[in-house]
């Protein structure tokens, strides 16, 4: 039986680019980004708990196999994917991704069909910042940063850097000042994630609130799951979705 069995595959068009996306549940809407490789068991596992504690999952297919494990093979090929998109910033600091400009039009269109406050937004690994651009707009009123790992660490510019244009930082503190808070998780020693839970602090202040676990390992909601990550995302989920 595939991971996906019972989600409902779509598209998503925006900027002259289309996307298929899988959708499942019912209540406030959350857009789940999936890690390096793609749309693994792991990752729909964790996504089917966000919908069992009542809310609609939209998980946008970026690249990879969706479906497909974490093997070798498969993390190769999503690597060479992102490599050669542009779309997807490695190592550029002061950077925005292009990629996030269509994640910001799937989450409004979700907003503008089910209402409420507005909707979640989480990434993971590669796409841990992508829920801090996604803050752009003001449809998303939950953003959650799992192990956020780009722009690759390499030095301590990039480890520092959280993903973002000057410009677009400047609206995200706005944001964040006015009341959004960011929910980031971690574990203290994963080196992928560099030294910005540290930026993120300095900028948002106590707006930003990080969930930290000790170790070096690096998966927080799927391979090295724990639970007590799991929770607090979903508690964050209710209190800033169901008000």
């Amino acid at each position: 039986m595939s991971a996906l069995e019972g989600w409902q595959q779509g598209r998503h068009t925006a900027d002259g680019t289309t996307r298929d996306t899988y959708r499942r549940g019912t209540g406030p809407g959350v857009v789940v980004i999936h890690e390096i490789p793609g749309l693994t068991p792991e990752v729909v596992a964790f996504a089917d708990e966000v919908v069992e504690r009542g809310f609609t999952v939209v998980l946008p297919h970026l690249f990879g196999t969706p479906g497909r494990g974490a093997g070798p093979g498969h993390v190769a090929r999503a690597l060479r994917q992102v490599c050669v998109n542009g779309e997807f910033v490695k190592l550029a600091t002061g950077t925005t991704a292009p990629v996030t400009g269509w994640l910001r039009s799937l989450a409004r269109e979700l907003h503008a069909e089910l209402g409420g406050p507005g909707v979640g937004a989480l990434g993971m690994c590669f796409t841990g910042g992508y829920a801090l651009a996604m803050m752009l707009d003001d449809a998303v009123v939950a953003p959650v940063l799992a192990q956020p790992s780009t722009p690759f660490p390499v030095g301590r510019r990039r480890s520092a850097d959280v993903g973002l244009s000057d410009e677009d930082l400047a609206i995200v503190r706005r944001r964040a000042a006015a009341g959004c808070p960011v929910l980031g998780l971690r574990y203290a020693d994963d080196p992928a994630v560099g030294r910005r839970f540290d930026t993120l602090r300095t900028e948002l202040g106590e707006r930003f609130v990080a969930v930290e676990f000790p170790g070096r390992r690096h998966a927080t909601l799927t391979l090295h799951r724990q639970q007590e990550g799991v929770d607090a995302v979903l508690d964050f989920l209710d209190e800033r979705l169901r008000s």
